[in-house]
C-alpha cells in the first residue's frame, strides 16, 4: 500500500481548504498548513477556482460561497480558507464548523459579522503589516489568535527570508495546537 492510501485510510476527519484570489491551495500556506492537518488524519479537500475578472464588491461574498457550499454536502469537521476564502464565514457560523482563517478580511463587516455569530471555535492567523487585518477586531472574535509583526497578507516579513519561514513555522504550530485543542474535547 502508498504511502498516500495509507494516509486516506487513517483520516479520521475532513478538511476544506478553500483559497484566496491569487493563493491557491499549493501556495506555502496552505502547503504546510495541509501537512499539518494530514499528520493530525485529516482528509482534505482542496478547492480551485479562477477568480473572474470584474466582479463587483457585493458579489464576492455570494461568489465564495457558491463554490464552498457544494464541498460541505460530505461531512466536514473544518474549513480552512485564505483572504477572498474567508467569505466562506457565513458556512462555517450556519454550520457551526470549526475554522481556520489565514489573513481574513477584517476590514469587511461581512466576514465579521458572520465570525461574530459562529459558534464554533476558530482560529485567526494575520500580520500586522497587513492592511485587512484588525488586531482590535480579531481579539475581540477568539482567543485562538496568531498576529504576526510586520507580516504583510502573504505573511512575508521584511529582510531575511528566515524571518519568513519562522513565521511560517507558527503558523504551522498555531494550527497543530488548535486541532488538537478541539478534538481532545
Amino acid at each position: 500500500m502508498a504511502v498516500d492510501d495509507q494516509e486516506a485510510t487513517m483520516a479520521e476527519r475532513r478538511a476544506v481548504l478553500i483559497p484566496g484570489i491569487g493563493y491557491d491551495t499549493r501556495a506555502p500556506l496552505f502547503a504546510y498548513v495541509g501537512e499539518s492537518l494530514r499528520r493530525a488524519r485529516f482528509e482534505l479537500h482542496e478547492i480551485s477556482w479562477e477568480y473572474p475578472a470584474g466582479l463587483a464588491d457585493e458579489q464576492r461574498g455570494p461568489w465564495v460561497v457558491e463554490r464552498v457550499l457544494p464541498t460541505v454536502t460530505e461531512p466536514t469537521d473544518l474549513l480552512v480558507g485564505k483572504s477572498l476564502g474567508s467569505l466562506a464565514a457565513p458556512v462555517a457560523a450556519d454550520r457551526a464548523l470549526p475554522a481556520i482563517w489565514l489573513t481574513p478580511l477584517l476590514h469587511l463587516p461581512e466576514v465579521v459579522d458572520a465570525l461574530r455569530r459562529s459558534e464554533a471555535p476558530f482560529l485567526l492567523i494575520g500580520g500586522a503589516a497587513d492592511r485587512t487585518w484588525d488586531s482590535v477586531a480579531a481579539r475581540r472574535l477568539t482567543p485562538h489568535l496568531v498576529e504576526i509583526p510586520e507580516a504583510d497578507h502573504s505573511l512575508m516579513l521584511p529582510g531575511p527570508l528566515v524571518r519568513s519561514a519562522e513565521a511560517l513555522g507558527r503558523v504551522c504550530t498555531a494550527v497543530e495546537e488548535f486541532v488538537q485543542v478541539i478534538w481532545a474535547a
